[in-house]
């Protein structure tokens, strides 16, 4: 049985919630005054890529091994996202014993190498444990997890649904 679901208007679809997830963020950012930690900035590098790769997606409207290429790479982006959210919610619940806030993400991209400001940003910030927002009782970092998850969820189906294939006319 074929899914009634356009295979464009699933990815469209993903690109959508993943420009209103950044546009809530910049909301808490610049509205509520909540400033993020470098793990918050690379969460959203990740919904940024799914949103990005989910558009190109939605407007290529690709069929068969491409929808299943477009599919994992936005899973892989939001599995990427879900390994950050996940190391800043066991900050989170784990929290250092010696508060030392480092410098911001722009700092430690523009004055150290890469593989250098990679695992300081991982090691986390003090401000990376501290939970400065909660709805429903669950912070901004367990939140986006649930939203990478959902994401990924949504690319499992695109990868595994059937659907029938373009005819070629020549």
């Amino acid at each position: 049985m074929y899914s009634k679901y356009p295979l464009r208007l699933v990815f469209l679809a993903i690109f959508a919630y993943c420009a209103g997830l950044i546009g809530f963020g910049l909301i808490l950012q610049h509205i509520e005054g909540i400033e993020p930690c470098p793990l918050c900035i690379l969460q959203r590098y990740g919904f940024v890529g799914c949103g990005l790769i989910a558009l190109l997606a939605g407007l290529h409207n690709s069929q068969g091994v491409m929808r299943r290429i477009y599919a994992f790479l936005i899973m892989a982006s939001a599995i990427a996202g879900g390994g950050v959210s996940v190391r800043q919610i066991w900050l989170q619940h784990n929290p250092p014993t010696e508060v030392v806030c480092g410098p911001d993400l722009q700092y430690m991209i523009g004055n150290f190498p890469l593989s250098d400001a990679l695992p300081m940003l991982f090691r986390g910030a003090g401000d990376c444990s501290k939970v400065d927002w909660t709805f429903l009782g669950l912070s901004i970092a367990e939140w986006a997890l649930i939203n990478f998850s959902l994401i990924t969820l949504i690319c499992l189906w695109q990868l595994f649904r059937r659907t029938p294939e373009r005819r070629r006319f020549s």
